[in-house]
């Protein structure tokens, strides 16, 4: 079978060509999927696409017409993907709904120490040759309140984490974790309770209509000063032009960030000769309080290798019986 691959990084190459075991005909494009790319999908019978690519209903009309019968994404989230067109057009849709959620909640953590150690302006002072502490009094996770929004299996890790660290730990999620209901050291609160009480806030909840600005100006006003947000999910999950004045006028304490709801075009490319950047973007990466790093939480070397073998997983099953156990419906 011929497949075409798009947005393929070079990160990627060897985990997909391990995963694909000479099996099948593989074309790597490096672009996105677009109007302009997508007869490099000529006389494939799959695609497989990647959370940076915008599979439209225009965009799936013309793989209908190429004869694509599966597009195969490299994500977890499919709201990169029109699902009602894809029905509509008998385009079946596989993700990978989980790779690592240990991946994820180590980035979590990560972010959460960079901001509380002061590592950004630290690693900036020692670069200079500046070993002077001043200003650079940290904090600690021990003893601290932190709020989990989204208690899947990413989320069920990060309580797991945070608990280890000493934390008290507080969920919301609409759908409560089984794993996370019996514990001790956890409780499911609403979300006004995760506002107002948590020095940490961490979001680990996927994007649709319900979740969209799920931190905005309202929610941002009933933080506390002293908190630090935390987003690995999606961009949209919050309002980032309301964070960044809620930072200016010192509403919160920190924010740390691996996904932007303007990310597409930016993020997984090399833009530092470019003249036009993004400037609410370029304002967060200059502030000392914000960590940013590009869509890098699922960024490992067992998530990559659990990730194209579930997404060949896929593809060998449309190929076979047609079962595919990741498919998506709308």
């Amino acid at each position: 079978m011929k497949i075409a691959l798009y947005s393929c990084h070079a990160f990627e190459k060897k985990y997909i060509k391990a995963a694909n075991n000479e099996e099948h005909e593989l074309i790597f494009i490096e672009e996105t999927l677009t109007s302009d790319t997508i007869d490099k999908s000529k006389d494939c019978t799959a695609i497989s696409v990647f959370s940076s690519d915008k599979v439209n209903k225009e965009i799936l009309k013309k793989l209908d017409g190429l004869g694509v019968g599966l597009i195969a994404t490299r994500s977890a989230g499919t709201d990169h993907i029109d699902l009602a067109a894809a029905e509509e057009f008998d385009i079946k849709i596989a993700n990978v709904p989980e790779y690592s959620p240990n991946a994820i909640a180590e980035h979590c953590i990560a972010l959460t120490l960079a901001l509380y150690r002061k590592l950004k302006p630290s690693f900036e002072r020692i670069g200079n040759y500046n070993f002077s502490l001043e200003g650079q009094v940290g904090m600690e996770i021990h003893s601290k309140t932190v709020g989990i929004c989204g208690t899947g299996d990413i989320g069920e890790v990060l309580a797991n984490l945070f608990h280890g660290f000493g934390a008290e730990v507080l969920l919301f999620d609409v759908k409560k974790n089984p794993n996370l209901t019996d514990t001790s050291w956890t409780k499911y609160v609403n979300k006004e309770t995760i506002l107002a009480e948590s020095d940490i806030i961490s979001l680990n909840l996927p994007l649709n209509d319900e979740t969209r600005d799920f931190i905005s100006f309202e929610e941002l006003e009933a933080m506390k000063d002293s908190a630090i947000l935390i987003n690995t999910g999606r961009g949209g999950l919050v309002n980032t032009g309301h964070i960044y004045n809620a930072l200016r006028e010192n509403k919160i304490a920190g924010f740390g960030m691996d996904v932007y709801e303007n990310e597409k075009g930016i993020f997984y490319k090399d833009l530092s000769d470019s003249t036009d950047k993004d400037d609410l973007l370029t304002s967060l990466i200059e502030m000392d309080n914000v960590v940013v790093t590009a869509h890098q939480a699922f960024l490992t070397d067992t998530a990559l290798t659990n990730m194209m073998e579930t997404t060949f997983q896929n593809i060998q099953k449309f190929n076979g019986d047609g079962k595919i156990e990741n498919r998506v419906a709308k």
